[in-house]
């Protein structure tokens, strides 16, 4: 009989901003179904969408099947900033979202009268758990005149008491307008995005010191070894990585700009250094060229993630059949919250789909200043 086992994961919790300590949360590993029924948990889910009037909204770094079987039935594989752009706009009421519990309470946030379900509740992140809200809440406190600009990947409580949101297909953008605006920024939770993006801008920065247990993981001198063994591989490297590792990139970006540059890079042999859920999709859309995964600290023995989110690799057919037919796991955020929540992340989108349509960014900055 197939059972679901409880793995331990590290992760680093800030003390003040600053200094970190280790921390312990879990996460369930959920059994791989057979192949006739994984064939018929997908048969399931199909039906259970048309019947409850629902979408899926999967993360790149998810189990293959809940990629495929999202975009099967008309929804969609994305970032998280596309995920709740698409969640909002789409037309069902019901939102299935695979991925980690940050995603399910923004896509929350911004549909409030929608029904959010997700595979598991308990799927978090290390950003999210390395960032509590009163201890951030009394660093932002402590430096009043910085406008405080949060990644995603933080709860919604976190998101509250930010003035803008980001992801990291945006965050340049946004703090660029931002920073030739005369802002000083507080950011976080992320220290090695938020490394990146005041080496790329300039701008004024204050961090605090959370890290991604995958892309944290990714070591320098590993890399230049297997650079060294695939000498026409061009690398791509999600910035939430260490400096070091991003020296060595070809290509810097969200999973979305590494699919872009994965398509459009005259090569043929790719080292990718991002969680390995995103291989699937790498693979599945460029049939003819190599993909490498970045190595990292240590093996199966050592590692934290060994390259794979423990909290992403949560997310199952069999919970996605489980909370369709139910109801459960339903994702419920404060509603005296979120009209404040909310505002960050409708300040990113605007600015997004302004940039997208041609507006230069600055412009976008005044009407949206911070609060």
């Amino acid at each position: 009989m197939n059972t679901t086992t409880l793995k331990e994961v590290e992760y680093e919790q800030p003390e003040g901003g600053a200094v970190c300590s280790t921390k312990y949360a879990w996460a369930r590993v959920p059994p791989e179904p057979a192949p006739d029924e994984r064939e018929r948990l997908k048969a399931r889910i199909r039906r259970l969408l048309k019947e409850k009037n629902a979408v899926m909204v999967s993360h790149y770094y998810v189990h293959p099947d809940l990629q495929d079987l999202a975009e099967e039935t008309g929804g969609i594989v994305s970032d998280s900033l596309e995920m709740a752009r698409f969640g909002r706009d789409h037309a069902a009421q019901t939102l299935v979202v695979s991925g980690v519990r940050f995603m399910g309470e923004t896509a929350k946030i911004l549909s409030p009268e929608k029904t959010v379900l997700m595979p598991d509740l308990d799927a978090t992140c290390s950003l999210d758990l390395g960032c509590p809200i009163d201890e951030f809440s009394a660093f932002c406190d402590a430096h009043p005149d910085r406008t405080v600009v949060v990644y995603a990947n933080t709860s919604a409580a976190v998101k509250a008491r930010s003035d803008w949101l980001v992801t990291s297909s945006c965050a340049l953008d946004i703090v660029r307008a931002l920073k030739d605006k005369g802002h000083k920024i507080l950011w976080a939770p992320d220290r090695h995005l938020g490394d990146y993006i005041r080496r790329e801008t300039g701008a004024d920065m204050l961090f605090w010191n959370g890290a991604c247990i995958v892309h944290d993981e990714f070591k320098a001198l590993e890399l230049e070894l297997l650079i060294k063994e695939h000498p026409q591989a061009k690398v791509l490297v999600h910035p939430e990585s260490p400096a070091e590792v991003i020296a060595l990139a070809d290509a810097v970006g969200s999973t979305s700009a590494i699919l872009k540059a994965a398509r459009e890079m005259d090569a043929q042999e790719f080292i990718v250094a991002t969680d390995k859920g995103m291989m699937h999709k790498l693979r599945q859309l460029n049939p003819g060229k190599q993909f490498y995964e970045a190595p990292t600290a240590g093996n199966s023995a050592t590692c934290k993630s060994c390259a794979h989110c423990p909290w992403m690799a949560m997310n199952g057919l069999a919970d996605v059949a489980r909370v369709l037919e139910t109801g459960a796991n339903a994702v419920h955020v404060d509603p005296a919250i979120i009209p404040r929540a909310r505002m960050p992340i409708d300040r990113m989108l605007a600015f997004t789909a302004a940039l997208k349509n041609g507006q230069p960014a600055g412009a976008l900055v005044p009407h949206f200043g911070a609060a």
